[in-house]
């Protein structure tokens, strides 16, 4: 007897596996499960056995062992899904695509990107196949993966911004980068893979001449090395809004939100683009904002409509589509890097508050708090008794957890700086309104580490049982998260820093996200999240998709040349080999042509020279004879 199960809606597949906890053995049988249970569920049970081997089911229904070679057999048939299941294959390619790159295919492009950061830098080799012709599309551009799978990125360390002191040996330090990318890319396709070098927070802080320095020793050195097609403007050093709209290009484009396809399940919004006032509004997917909190900043990105005024520097408007005539990705996005506001830095600001406002109180009130172990400093954001000193200027201060969530809250609201206009954020910078009901964020960095790490509630976010579950991690003693840590009941990459700071950070990321950017707390639509489909996704990808995106209009002008004028291409191939053959007699007869009217010119001199001669033996005068031609 078969048991029907509710039908399953394939695209919130992204939200239980935004993360991966589970082996990719484990992700493949669960997937193949689906794709069953969502055929029986449809109506079409008794038609199994026509789609899938007998030796796949029991008594009608799918086998969970067999879950694997169903998956292979569903790709060795081709089988196709529905129209509403169409998207979910499309991601589906892209969770499975783990093989290494063919790197004898000859249809294969590639690109290089190095992620100069304040810690290290990094290179990134990307691959996709030619274009497919439709202008509407853009590149399927992924990581290259070598032959064991593994994707191609190579990190060193410090950064590159060390080596202001000594900017001649920048292209030494970057050569293991770039050698390693080299090894990976087919020499034959090293001139046409275009190199990026671009750099972030590290560089920002140097001097522009310093800057200068480093990046001139790049430009001049790495041509001379690698055959890469590498220009000066590859080598740059980018901004913070730069970095912030890669990033959203880059998730927006593993979510599949710039396939404009006709899709009942995904949601959609009204667009007018730049220079089409005058056409209909465009309908395509709605694009999802990120919210990415590092340990010194945070950023918010997200697409706005044309008819919010935004300030310049707060605004990224572009075009991701191949063509600058077609307006199908046309964006408008917002982006804002807040300094200070990432979880370290805004650690460390609370600490120089508290100092101060301690300091404060006991030379007015003639205290000794926070001076020694016995008269500690109560500190609502740190777990319940747990001990522990901050410096600030060289001073000290003692202080004991006594994990007061709210309190904690209350505590750092002052540092979100916020002003008393409306439609601001944090630092009092302006935020354009957001239609909560029909939009989307994910969450990255701090935002996921603060929910999984220790909570172990990352995914879909649920402001009520995140605050629960923070107010009882902070009011829980630290012996006994400690004792848990012990036990191995946190997650793998979870460590006493973590456990230390959690309360506060936190704390710190429920304020910035509800009372810094506004959200409401019955805001559902936030996913925290730190890989997508299986894959930790970089801004480097959002940064070769952008840089890249009119190579595919070349090929469809190339090929569309090809195509409209293949009638004449065997006549012109003969055309011109007589032509060639036409003019190589030309030139020749007229070398020779030209050689006769000099022997004939040279003659003529010597018959005139001769008679002047004789003439003037015999003492008669030299008649007007003619000169020389």
């Amino acid at each position: 007897m078969l048991t029907l199960v509710p039908k399953l809606n394939f695209t919130s597949l992204n939200v239980g596996y935004v993360k991966s906890h589970h082996g990719k053995a484990k992700f493949l049988l669960l997937v193949a499960s689906i794709l069953a249970f969502q055929f029986i569920a449809s109506g079409n049970s008794t038609n199994l056995k026509q789609h899938f081997p007998t030796s796949y089911l029991c008594h009608g229904t799918l086998h969970p062992g067999c879950s694997a070679l169903l998956l292979s057999h569903l790709d060795k048939k081709k089988y196709v899904l529905s129209h509403q299941d169409s998207q979910f294959q499309r991601y589906l390619a892209r969770v499975t695509d783990t093989e290494a790159t063919d790197t004898g295919n000859p249809d294969i492009n590639y690109g290089i990107v190095v992620d100069c950061g304040s810690s290290g830098s990094r290179v990134f080799v990307y691959c996709w196949p030619s274009h497919n012709g439709n202008p509407h599309e853009l590149l399927d551009i992924k990581q290259m993966r070598d032959v064991n799978r593994n994707p191609v990125v190579k990190k060193i360390k410090p950064g590159i911004s060390e080596l202001a002191s000594t900017p001649e040996k920048a292209s030494d330090y970057l050569y293991p980068l770039l050698d390693f990318a080299a090894q990976h890319v087919p020499t034959a396709k090293h001139k046409e893979t275009p190199l990026y070098i671009l750099c972030t927070a590290g560089m920002r802080i140097l001097p522009e001449n310093q800057q200068e320095r480093i990046l001139e020793d790049l430009r001049t050195d790495i041509p001379a090395h690698f055959d890469f097609l590498f220009s000066d403007s590859h080598a740059e050093v980018i901004s913070g809004k730069q970095e912030g709209v890669y990033a959203w290009i880059g998730i927006n484009f593993v979510l599949g939100r710039f396939d404009h396809v006709d899709n009942e399940d995904s949601p959609v919004v009204e667009v007018h683009v730049p220079g089409s006032e005058n056409q209909k509004a465009l309908v395509r997917k709605r694009t999802t904002g990120i919210i990415d909190m590092g340990g010194v900043s945070t950023q918010l990105a997200y697409e706005v409509p044309q008819t919010e005024e935004v300030a310049k520097n707060l605004l990224a408007e572009f075009n991701l589509g191949c063509d600058a005539h077609q307006t199908d990705h046309v964006y408008r996005v917002y982006v804002a890097t807040f300094l200070g506001f990432g979880g370290n830095a805004a650690r460390q600001r609370y600490e120089e508050l508290i100092f101060a406002k301690t300091e404060s109180e006991n030379r007015q009130l003639g205290k000794q708090t926070g001076m020694s172990a016995n008269m500690p400093y109560l500190d609502p954001c740190m777990p319940v008794d747990l001990q522990d000193v901050i410096q600030v200027s060289g001073q000290t201060l003692h202080i004991r957890g006594t994990g007061n969530f709210s309190l904690c809250r209350e505590v750092i609201e002052p540092l979100m700086n916020k002003s008393n206009e409306t439609q601001t954020s944090l630092n009092g910078v302006y935020q354009p309104p957001i239609a909560y009901e029909n939009s989307e964020f994910y969450g990255f960095s701090e935002f996921y580490y603060c929910t999984e790490d220790v909570l172990r509630m990352a995914g879909e976010y649920n402001a009520a049982k995140f605050a629960k579950a923070a107010l009882d991690y902070c009011a829980t003693k630290w012996a006994t998260l400690k004792g848990r840590f012990d036990q191995g009941l946190y997650a793998s990459h979870a460590d006493l820093h973590r456990l230390k700071y959690q309360c506060f950070k936190s704390a710190w990321m429920y304020t910035v996200f509800h009372n810094g950017f506004s959200f409401p707390t019955s805001y559902r639509s936030l996913k925290t999240a730190l890989q997508i489909y299986d894959k930790e996704v970089q801004w480097t990808l959002g940064a070769i998709l952008y840089r890249t995106r009119f190579l595919p209009l070349r090929d469809i002008q190339q090929e569309n040349f090809r195509g409209n004028h293949s009638h004449w291409r065997s006549f012109a191939f003969v055309y011109n080999h007589y032509l060639f053959f036409v003019c190589f007699l030309v030139v020749v007869l007229s070398i020779l042509l030209y050689l006769l009217r000099l022997r004939r010119i040279h003659h003529r001199m010597q018959r005139n020279t001769s008679s002047s001669a004789l003439w003037m033996e015999e003492g008669i005068p030299a008649q007007n004879l003619p000169g020389t031609l």
